[in-house]
């Protein structure tokens, strides 16, 4: 190895500048690495071997409330995806439960589009 980097004793940079530049300094001690400062920490594998669920069932047969509005709003006029879609941006959710909040509120604006082109469709408004 014939980098300039290594001879002067800071060689662990992969830009090593004009020799007149001063080595890389090191982190301080005592500081995680940047790339662990803001890392999601995992369950313990043995938690899974063993068996150990830390969440408990959705409610509406284990589907969660956000898909029962989902599919129940086909059923009942699009009023519980507005509910659905209310819940999602006025309360605190899941996260297990959040893309069925979200498929709600897409079903909101559609429908609210349809709505609109629907009732717009036979005025001629010049």
């Amino acid at each position: 190895m014939s980098a300039a980097g290594d001879k002067e004793g800071g060689g662990y940079g992969t830009f090593q500048g004009p020799p007149s530049y001063p080595p890389p300094r090191p982190p301080p001690l005592g500081f995680p690495p940047p790339h662990h400062r803001a890392a999601y920490h995992n369950a313990p594998a043995r938690d899974y071997e063993a068996g150990v669920r830390s969440h408990g069932r959705l409610p509406c047969c284990g589907i969660g409330f956000g898909w029962f509005l989902f599919i129940i709003g086909f059923f009942l006029g699009a009023i519980p995806w507005y509910v659905g879609a209310i819940l999602l941006c006025c309360s605190r959710v899941d996260h297990r439960e959040k893309p069925g909040y979200v498929a709600c509120t897409l079903a909101a604006v559609l429908a609210t589009i349809a709505v609109i082109i629907g009732a717009t469709a036979g005025a001629h408004v010049y």
